[in-house]
């Protein structure tokens, strides 16, 4: 028998053998694990779910009496047992799986775009029972070998049975929903009470086993040991983070001490859980800025297209007037941004695969700032090449909190390259330091710079694109509706890839796979949405959690800060804008209420459709709305009907269609009669209990700021008459995202006004793909599809086709 991972005798002849075997052993041992992924992935789309479900039962009760023969051993027990609790679960899941699926299409956006949420979670289990049911063949193919390793494969059954019984508590949740919402809705649209109720229970769920030997199950095999090294760097990183360790030296000694958490997956699952639900926002923000550090960010820069232009640029912070659409003649001043931090520059990254025309000249120049030490060029200067017609503004995620145009860097080369069109991406202020409408008010200010200055950025700015990702792609949707707004020319389209446009803390059925998702938990979800809308700022008692370092601990006292102030400093900013600005004549209706700062705008809110609690609008809405009218005594520059329209429940609409209404009501119906009397929380049948988190009470904000109804932050919210105004939109979303249901919601709400719109959904891969676009063919092939939709836009329009005679 060959060694379980012992050297051979030393050498000088031995060694380069040795270690020759090793790299063969590991690359057998690489392919056979893909191969393993493969035959599950497999199994997942040939078989129907009554088949699956089946032939599991018929090989879990097969493996039960087989192990039950094997005597009193304590490995044989727990195989037994184990296989006894497969059979239960997936029995137990098969109705409440077809049940969904088979009302699944009633949300869809169209035949052509089956995906939802509903879908998704439907598929996740397929997965998880199509793994069990290749591991139960592996197992009753080989129980009999004495090379077969009962502890192993104990350990990774116990852990998939884990994750399939937390996963029937999220069909039953999925149920629930279904049974609450109104027709069509995918989004939770109850009271508010029952919306924390429902929060507070599914929080209290087993997260850890999804982290462990399961982590990742559910997307591409080929992303899979890109997540397992992610969560080893995590649960390593947050270890010596509550240390008071920042920066580098975290990073470096993350490295040498990550081997117990790479050779224990339970640890390293119940480390992850820990981290998900106890660490603030400044941990996220901190993790997700390593890639900003020098050493990396060279690295990825070794390895990504080279281009002749990258510069960031600062743009002073100086009001400039902007043509009206309705008018030329007629000018509006777009001023800088003012929200929380009062005037300060914006900075933006030119990016430019060839020199053009303008970008070498000197008033584009003086506006370069510094990164450091700059690299020696030593290619000839080119001749600057004409003016691109195009001109793409792109507006990098990070959850609002984390991460610079630098992090996304790569990819927006790779662009530049394929497209031939400058790009320029915005570094907007991020939160909790600078909440909403900071960020809003930075973006919308180099939108509109870039179209004003799109000759100094190598452009004529015929056709202009905006583009984001994530936060980015539900800025996109902000600057675009906060441009219709101030009547100037909103861009020629809108590619966002995986958008959030739901900020508020409810439920739904794609958000339920949060519980989950490695990249995307609930917990870090529901705090980088509180840090934008102002509120993360807990101060919690253990010293642990405080042990943020010196930097940490000013950061954190800022927002507490800016908390403090921003209802007193709101009310003052708007009434002195008000006296400060210049009025435009009475011929420019459209253009008028929006001359002033956008934290009003995030403050004077419409009415929201799903119903507000007046105590809690009183807070930020009627508080700020009655100290801004007592200073100014006119109403003339706040957000009125005109400007936002009538946001009644009948312009907001989540409805299904008449085709499907029905069908969807006769099945909330009997869902409704089958649990009368129970509330949304009584969601298991009797007899099934999932396993609950150990880790103690998990530190989430529950309830959702008032603010975060503003259409400006949850663009989804937008009334009908806002909406209209936008530009063709390309959604490209990830089916097993968190947040799918934000772009499924958004595009049908569109569809319903007769807006152009797309949504094309990728298979298989996580949030925030694009940052991983060199990773696999799978994840570079999602990117090239964001770059098809990008060239749509940017492709001129051409002649409508001739009718038919």
């Amino acid at each position: 028998m060959e060694s379980a991972g012992g050297e051979g005798p030393a050498g000088a002849a031995g060694a380069p053998a040795s270690k020759k075997n090793k790299k063969v052993s590991k690359s057998r041992s690489r392919r056979r694990w893909r191969k393993v992924k493969t035959k599950a992935s497999r199994l997942v789309h040939s078989m129907d779910l009554h088949t699956m479900t089946q032939s599991l039962v018929t090989l879990a009760e097969d493996n039960m009496a087989f192990f039950l023969s094997q005597g009193p051993g304590e490995t044989a027990r727990r195989l037994s047992s184990v296989f006894a609790g497969v059979r239960e679960q997936a029995l137990g899941l098969e109705p409440t799986l077809g049940h969904l699926l088979g009302v699944a299409h009633l949300f869809d956006l169209d035949a052509e775009t089956p995906a939802n949420g509903y879908r998704s979670l439907v598929h996740t289990a397929r997965c998880c029972l199509g793994h069990l049911l290749h591991k139960s063949r592996y197992v009753a193919s080989n129980r009999r070998s004495i090379f077969f390793r009962a502890s192993h494969n104990l350990a990774e059954l116990e852990a998939y049975l884990a994750a399939l019984t937390q996963l029937r508590a999220l069909a039953y949740y999925a149920e629930r929903l279904l049974a609450t919402n109104q027709p069509g809705a995918l989004f939770f649209d109850g009271d508010e009470g029952l919306t924390t109720d429902f929060l507070r229970e599914y929080i209290t769920l087993h997260k850890g086993c999804f982290y462990g030997r399961c982590l990742g199950f559910q997307f591409t095999p080929a992303i899979r040991p890109f997540l397992q090294t992610l969560s080893i760097g995590l649960v390593s990183f947050g270890e010596h983070y509550k240390r008071n360790e920042t920066g580098l030296s975290v990073a470096a000694s993350s490295l040498f001490t990550s081997g117990r958490f790479a050779i224990d997956p339970e640890l390293r699952g119940a480390e992850f859980e820990r981290i998900t639900q106890n660490l603030d926002v400044q941990f996220w923000k901190a993790f997700w800025n390593i890639t900003e550090m020098e050493v990396l960010s060279s690295l990825a820069n070794m390895v990504s297209t080279t281009v002749r232009v990258s510069r960031l640029l600062s743009l002073p912070p100086e009001a400039f007037e902007m043509p009206l659409i309705t008018d030329p003649k007629l000018t509006v001043t777009i001023s800088p941004p003012l929200a929380h931090m009062g005037p300060g520059p914006v900075l933006v990254r030119l990016i430019s695969y060839d020199l053009r025309e303008g970008q070498d000249s000197e008033e584009l120049s003086s506006l370069v700032k510094s990164e450091g030490p700059r690299s020696l060029d030593l290619r000839p200067r080119p001749q600057p090449a004409p003016r691109s017609r195009s001109l793409i503004v792109h507006i990098h995620g990070g959850g609002f909190v984390a991460q610079t145009s630098k992090s996304h860097e790569p990819y927006l080369k790779t662009w530049a390259q394929e497209l031939g069109v400058p790009i320029l991406s915005i570094d907007y202020s991020l939160a909790p330091e600078a909440p909403f409408p900071r960020a809003l008010e930075e973006c919308f200010y180099a939108y509109c710079w870039a179209v004003t200055h799109c000759t100094l950025l190598g452009s004529t700015g015929e056709r202009i694109c905006l583009a984001g990702d994530s936060a980015g792609g539900n800025l996109c949707f902000t600057v675009s509706l906060r441009a219709a707004a101030y009547g100037v020319r909103v861009p020629d389209g809108i590619m966002a890839a995986y958008p959030a446009t739901m900020l508020q803390s409810t439920a739904s059925p794609s958000r339920l796979l949060s519980l989950m998702d490695p990249l995307l938990p609930l917990s870090v979800l529901c705090k980088c949405v509180s840090a934008y809308a102002g509120g993360e700022t807990e101060d919690h008692s253990d010293s642990n959690q405080k042990a943020l370092g010196l930097m940490g601990l000013v950061q954190r006292d800022t927002a507490l800060l800016f908390r403090d102030l921003r209802l007193s400093a709101s009310s003052w900013l708007n009434s002195f804008l008000e006296l400060t600005h210049k009025s435009h004549p009475k011929s420019v209706p459209m253009a008028e209420p929006m001359r002033r700062s956008v934290s009003e705008a995030a403050l004077a809110q419409p009415e929201d459709p799903r119903g507000t609690d007046p105590l809690k609008s009183l807070t930020l809405h009627a508080l700020n709305l009655r100290g801004s009218s007592e200073t100014s005594g006119t109403s003339e520059l706040s957000l009125s009907a005109e400007t936002l329209g009538p946001s009644t429940p009948s312009d907001v609409n989540f409805l299904l269609g008449p085709e499907g209404a029905q069908e969807e009501v006769e099945a909330r119906d009997e869902l409704n009669s089958k649990n009368r009397g129970h509330g949304i929380t009584a969601a298991f049948p009797e007899g099934f209990r999932p396993r609950r988190s150990s880790q103690g009470p998990t530190r989430m904000p529950l309830y959702s700021s008032p603010i975060a109804k503003n259409p400006f932050m949850s663009p989804l919210l937008a009334p009908d008459s806002m909406l209209q105004n936008l530009p063709p939109v390309h959604i490209v979303a990830c089916a097993l995202d968190p947040i799918l249901d934000d772009s499924v919601m958004f595009a049908r709400r569109l569809r319903n006004l007769g807006k152009s719109v797309t949504l094309r959904v990728v298979e298989d891969l996580p949030h925030g793909f694009l940052s991983l676009a060199s990773l696999c063919q799978e994840t570079r092939q999602a990117a090239a599809l964001c770059v098809e939709r990008i060239r749509l836009v940017l492709s001129p329009p051409g002649p409508a086709p001739p009718r038919p005679v």
